[in-house]
């Protein structure tokens, strides 16, 4: 398939040919037949993606001072990189995408393969939605028209929240593809409308669709526009639909409404609002969530949870079919709002056109390839064919997110991994970073991949809930296994993942397993452990996790997916511990912060002790509630009359230790390099696992453990 991205750091538009996506649970393929360039949303994309780096400092000052903090915290070097990284990540364009249904995922009821569809899906050839994102295309509404359908319901949910009611004077600010479709809607409903719009070509249209109108550009006061139209007493109610940073659209409502008039934003603009304007009329205010009741609810969206339809009239997926029901109609007809067409193939013109003709409105994409030549599920990205040494790891990759494209595949690579095929569920992001690292191909077929006798090893870097899985059909292929941490997020999947193991090594193959504990191979701890070698009296630990906070609704919250913070990231530290302990964990004991109404998450904000077998104990406190400005780790160790204290991975400090006071690095280091290299190495030599299977699975064992007594709190 191919899909258009937006690279963030340098601006340019790419047409990515990737392997096509599987239909998850809950999810459709969709073959693209047309999709529509949003004129507003994505033109403010381009042009951020385009922008200088000043440009773009200026335009997110909240980003600048995240950054600010993590150079204190983390250091520059480490810093850039991250910025960097994140800037490097392209970005899908497109969200009104109409297609035919190519395959069902389990779960998906009400569609067939080769109904019709809308969807907010990108612009691709192949397009992967979930079942409450796409709607069926009525027999008389054609593709081209279908295309307006999600751009419409932004529209329409801004009416929806604005209530009019027959009759009413409604303004719409703004008129570029919304505000016109927003007119049409407008009009529909038995409204009178008012048009304000700085391009007279724009107003046209307006007029054509029954608007009143008015042109700042010629001179006119919309105030005074607003006025007359309402014959003096006022709109009853406006809706913004402009892209500015100023906050005169914002201040011409609030000042030609009536009293208790309402007001909606549906687009952008500054929101810098005069209180007497507001207060002296009572006049409402409120923003507009994209196209309905849903959007960013990831039980709706992703997990395909539809509300009630008693409760909840209006979804974004029925928005859509009420747009779709206008169009059949006739009642809104968004034919003249076409201005462009392009072939798919051409896509990097069609968003040059975007942003050098501001007057541009409705541009369109055609697919016209086949459909089954666009569902191949991997593709080469070597442009000359690849052969790997046998004797040597030949590493598959099961997964691309943030964490593996910026760490571990590099790290792999500077180790010397042969780096064979990258796997994701999306596939973009497996050609993306593939191509970027050095990978031979790409794929969506994570089973192929393991079926393949010139892979190896295999690393996995998907979402914790998924780990278990992958390791135990790894391990069963019989494949040397790297899995990112946790191991697994219950107690059924690690024994599950036991057993796995234990089989394979009965095979006689000696496969490695390891889990990516990257801490106990940063310099500074191997120095730690160095000088609490020749000690025998027990150790006192104390480390300070300043994990920071995460939304409530985050998949790493979820017990279900990420494990809770706990086992998805505490479980580094206990490890940790375990290692510079160097002996047996005995005991656990955990607490968590008091339950209360105004916090959501508590089991993130927890201290867990541990008891080990020379009579050693610690403390990981790992707390969400800290400042960013504070380091992040913290470890210090108590013994005999001496301590040793590690700040962030940049500066270890020894109190009391003959011949060893500091050791300062330049930049961070959490060792994900070294523990890349051991892995491999150990892969490549035969030696033993630079973590022991025992050590692993003890470790796991006690995170879930911790977990679980904070849960029964």
């Amino acid at each position: 398939m191919r899909q258009v991205l937006q690279n963030m750091a340098s601006g340019g538009t790419l047409l990515v040919e990737a392997p096509s996506p599987e239909a998850s649970v809950g999810q459709l393929l969709v073959g693209a037949t047309v999709s529509l360039i949003s004129s507003g949303t994505e033109r403010m994309l381009v042009d951020f993606g385009r922008a200088s780096y000043l440009q773009k400092a200026r335009q997110q000052p909240e980003k600048v001072r995240m950054v600010l903090d993590k150079v204190r915290t983390d250091g520059i070097a480490t810093t850039i990189d991250a910025v960097r990284s994140k800037l490097a990540q392209p970005l899908a364009l497109g969200y009104c995408n109409v297609g035919v249904v190519a395959e069902l995922g389990r779960g998906v009821d009400g569609v067939k393969v080769g109904d019709r569809v809308v969807s907010n899906g990108p612009h691709a050839d192949v397009v992967r939605v979930g079942k409450n994102l796409c709607a069926k295309v009525p027999d008389v509404v054609d593709d081209e028209s279908a295309a307006f359908t999600v751009v419409a319901s932004i529209g329409l949910q801004g009416i929806r929240l604005l209530q009019p009611t027959l009759g009413e004077g409604i303004v719409v600010i703004g008129v570029g593809l919304i505000g016109l479709l927003t007119v049409q809607l407008l009009r529909a409903q038995g409204c009178r409308v008012l048009a304000i719009d700085f391009d007279e070509s724009k107003l046209v249209l307006a007029r054509q669709f029954g608007a009143q109108t008015c042109n700042p550009a010629a001179g006119e006061d919309p105030v005074a526009a607003g006025m007359a139209f309402s014959q003096g007493r006022g709109v009853d109610g406006v809706i913004i639909t402009a892209s500015t940073k100023s906050s005169d659209p914002v201040s011409q409502a609030a000042r030609m409404c009536r009293k208790r008039g309402r007001i909606v934003l549906v687009g952008v603009t500054g929101l810098e609002l005069n209180r007497t304007e507001f207060y002296e009329k009572e006049l409402t205010f409120q923003v507009s969530c994209s196209y309905g009741p849903g959007r960013y609810d990831p039980s709706y969206e992703e997990k395909g949870q539809d509300y009630p339809f008693g409760l909840v009239r209006w979804t974004e997926q029925r928005n859509f079919e009420a747009v779709l029901d206008l169009m059949a109609s006739g009642q809104l007809d968004v034919r003249p709002l076409i201005t462009h067409r392009f072939a798919f193939e051409d896509a990097p013109n069609a968003y040059d056109l975007l942003s050098s003709d501001k007057s541009a409105l409705g541009i369109l994409l055609k697919y016209d390839s086949v459909l089954t030549s666009r569902m191949q599920r991997q593709v080469t990205l070597a442009s000359t064919p690849v052969a790997f040494d046998a004797a040597r790891p030949v590493v598959g990759f099961v997964g691309a997110g943030n964490y593996a494209s910026r760490i571990l595949i590099p790290a792999f690579k500077a180790a010397g991994a042969q780096l064979g095929t990258i796997c994701t569920a999306g596939g973009v992001n497996a050609v993306i970073h593939g191509q970027k690292a050095g990978f031979a191909t790409a794929s969506t077929d994570v089973d192929a991949m393991l079926a393949d006798p010139g892979i190896n090893t295999v690393a996995v870097v998907t979402r914790h809930d998924s780990h278990a899985r992958f390791v135990r059909q790894a391990l069963a292929a019989g494949k040397h296994v790297f899995v990112e941490k946790p191991l697994a997020i219950t107690r059924d999947q690690l024994e599950q993942v036991k057993v796995a193991y234990e089989q394979s090594q009965a095979r006689g193959t000696a496969q490695h397993l390891m889990v990516g504990y990257n801490r106990r191979f940063s310099p500074q701890v191997q120095k730690m452990k160095s000088l609490l070698a020749p000690m025998r009296e027990p150790k006192s630990f104390i480390m300070t996790m300043n994990a920071g906070a995460i939304p409530a609704d985050h998949w790493t919250q979820d017990p279900a997916v990420g494990g809770g913070r706990i086992i998805g990231e505490a479980c580094h530290f206990i490890d940790l511990m375990r290692f510079l302990a160097g002996c047996e964990i005995t005991s656990v004991q955990a607490r968590q912060m008091g339950g209360t109404a105004g916090v959501s998450v508590t089991e993130d904000k927890a201290v867990i002790t541990l008891g080990f077998a020379d009579g050693s104990f610690g403390a990981i406190h790992y707390l969400a509630n800290g400042a960013a400005s504070f380091p992040k780790e913290r470890i210090e160790v108590f013994a005999s009359g001496r301590v040793l204290q590690l700040d962030n991975f940049r500066k270890l400090r020894g109190f009391g230790w003959p011949g060893f006071s500091r050791m300062n690095l330049w930049r961070q280091d959490k060792g994900q390099q070294a523990c890349a290299a051991a892995f491999l190495q150990a892969v490549e030599s035969g030696a033993d696992t630079p973590i022991p299977a025992d050590e692993v699975f003890e470790v796991a064992r006690v995170t879930i453990e911790a977990a679980e007594i904070l849960r029964q709190q």
